[in-house]
């Protein structure tokens, strides 16, 4: 089984474990590259010198493709950007803000660059930039989110027919089925958020991993659109952002009512109701926590059971 994705990453399986913030640590990271697929260290939540830690680790856990996942919003983004280059990281994932700012540096220094988009906009932005893949993340995904609110099988077909870079598909993919979906519709590999949060090497809070895996249906919602939009578990402080929008709260209110750390507070430290408990909608079906080469491997035998009982010797190719 090979296609552009594994080919470009080297990599056994076109499977991505999302960068997520405060649960991509060099332990999850490395368990995805050791079990074929490609573990990005989330570089979102971590400074500088953490970062520097992780990515020493993950040399020495895996000698498998991996990357890291870079906002490029963060404000220390240079000296995360030096540190990745200083380190040698193969391969960078950028997400929320412009491509073309980095890419270019990235690509000096022989990096393998793929930016994570919610519109068709932004994907010719990334062609143009020079990156070598796309992330097309639909609004059912967790955490920071477009505003265009663009399902992601939706998203893929329009992305997929606006460029022809090896293209990667996220948001509410969580199994088997869901990942043939959305290569049938033209992504080439699938990026994993939400199934690798609640794994056992994910290096978020056990509260939050409990309530990842006992969410249902309607649990997660896309809040905070007028500052930048983000999913999470409904709980007191989705009540209280609730409260202050129907009073009419201006979006300086609304920062202060944020604040800083929300994240952190429910996924890292497990306080589910008064921070953002960031996750998707797939969460809804997730139901135990698994060990990361458990998820991979569920996965793919999935796919090829489901391509050969769909497609029969006739089989849909990837």
């Amino acid at each position: 089984m090979g296609n552009r994705i594994t080919n470009l990453f080297g990599i056994k399986y076109p499977i991505i474990q999302a960068g997520m913030v405060w649960c991509s640590g060099w332990k999850l990271a490395s368990a995805v590259s050791n079990a074929g697929g490609l573990g990005l260290i989330g570089a979102g939540s971590m400074r500088p010198e953490i970062l520097k830690e992780h990515i020493q680790k993950i040399k020495k856990a895996t000698n498998k493709p991996y990357g890291v996942n870079i906002p490029l919003m963060k404000e220390d983004v240079e000296k995360i950007i030096q540190i990745v280059l200083e380190e040698e990281v193969p391969i960078i994932f950028t997400s929320a803000g412009n491509p073309g700012k980095w890419s270019a540096t990235f690509k000096k220094e022989n990096r393998l660059v793929a930016h994570v988009v919610a519109n068709t906009k932004f994907a010719r932005k990334s062609e143009e930039a020079g990156v070598d893949a796309i992330v097309a993340e639909g609004f059912e995904a967790g955490g920071h989110n477009g505003r265009e609110e663009t399902t992601t099988l939706t998203l893929v077909q329009l992305i997929r027919n606006s460029t022809s870079l090896p293209l990667i598909s996220a948001g509410g993919i969580t199994n088997a089925k869901s990942m043939l979906a959305v290569m049938v519709l033209g992504a080439e590999g699938v990026q994993i958020g939400s199934r690798f949060a609640a794994s056992l090497e994910s290096s978020a809070h056990e509260n939050y991993k409990k309530q990842v895996i006992e969410s249902v249906e309607g649990d997660t919602v896309l809040t905070l659109k007028s500052l930048m939009p983000v999913r999470f578990i409904k709980n007191r402080f989705y009540e209280q952002i609730q409260e202050a929008e129907k009073n009419g709260a201006s979006q300086e209110e609304l920062l202060q009512l944020l604040g800083k750390g929300r994240a952190r507070i429910s996924i890292f430290e497990g306080n589910i109701e008064d921070g953002e408990p960031e996750i998707g909608q797939g969460s809804a079906l997730i139901s135990q926590i698994q060990p990361a080469a458990e998820i991979v491997d569920e996965i793919m035998a999935g796919v090829v059971t489901l391509n050969e009982k769909l497609f029969g010797d006739d089989k849909f190719q990837f």
